[in-house]
């Protein structure tokens, strides 16, 4: 039984769900379903049993639903609850079981297969976890038979190109939340590999950001005139090849020098290859490869007014 006793403020709530306060005090003002408790002080104290209403809510509406119509849903299944937010070992060996049979159906180019194991997952999991934990996982993998001569390039494009039509069918029937800043996300200079930075930008539409997505070959003058254009709080690039990696930072040097108050991220599989020594001169920008790295980064950049030169 969820403990009924207030011990979560709206902040925690926000940061453990992945879920903006302001939807939260929304949910709060329209429907009667989500009451959460005050403090002496008049603050939001949510309970065990809140957080596994949100969490139904939130996994309806990852699978099509409107808020409304989850909460109508929600009305006439109050008692089964559990079953739709409590993730157990077997959903996770079912993830496992799910992106091991997406990966042999696409070593094989076998489209249909491919499809149909994509769509599986998406009626057991949340868009997130599969993009995540399924897909992004699985992106790591390739990514790493590629590298180590296990697979072709033919079967890496295949992959890569059947992945990344799924994702970014999904990425523009996202809705965006006005409030928060802009974002814009490329690839790092001369980088071909844009799967990794298509999932990031799901797993930030998800959170109601506007992503303008340039992906890959957009030339460093292109870039500049965009950034003047379209005045991004956050641009996020992407470098999955390690001789990519060098110019690329050495372009967000500049382009950090030339916007100060832009924010800058830089993630990818290139990463990995940097030494110690530019991984502490550039951490401030490197955005990590978990979900958790990713929930810190945002949290850290929305509340940076300024952040010094990445040169200092």
């Amino acid at each position: 039984m969820a403990s009924q006793e207030g011990k979560y403020n709206i902040k925690a709530v926000s940061k453990m769900l992945g879920i903006q306060a302001g939807t939260l005090r929304a949910w709060e003002r329209r429907y009667s379903i989500i009451q959460p408790k005050r403090n002496e002080a008049g603050h939001r104290l949510y309970t065990d049993e809140h957080i596994y209403i949100i969490k139904w809510l939130m996994n309806k509406i990852n699978h099509g639903f409107t808020i409304s119509q989850a909460v109508d849903l929600l009305e006439h299944h109050e008692n089964n609850i559990d079953q739709f937010v409590v993730e157990n070992s077997s959903q996770k060996d079912k993830a496992v079981q799910l992106a091991d049979e997406l990966l042999s159906a696409l070593l094989s180019f076998h489209e249909n297969k491919a499809k149909e194991v994509l769509d599986r997952a998406f009626s057991l999991f949340t868009i997130e976890k599969v993009t995540i934990d399924i897909l992004g996982s699985l992106l790591v993998k390739i990514g790493h038979m590629w590298e180590n001569h296990k697979i072709t390039v033919a079967h890496e494009h295949y992959s890569t190109s059947f992945l990344k039509a799924k994702i970014g069918n999904i990425l523009y029937h996202l809705p965006v939340d006005g409030y928060l800043p802009k974002v814009m996300a490329v690839c790092g200079l001369k980088e071909t590999h844009e799967l990794g930075l298509l999932i990031f930008t799901l797993y930030l539409r998800q959170k109601g950001f506007e992503v303008i997505y340039l992906g890959e070959g957009i030339p460093p003058e292109d870039l500049n005139v965009v950034i003047k254009e379209i005045d991004p709080k956050l641009l996020v690039v992407s470098c999955t090849m390690e001789q990519h990696t060098s110019q690329t930072l050495k372009w967000l040097e500049k382009v950090d020098k030339e916007y100060p108050n832009l924010q800058i991220g830089l993630g990818g599989l290139g990463i990995e290859y940097l030494s110690n020594d530019i991984k502490t001169k550039f951490k401030d920008i490197i955005i990590g490869n978990t979900k958790t790295d990713w929930e810190q980064w945002i949290h850290k950049k929305l509340k940076q007014e300024k952040r010094p030169a990445l040169d200092h």
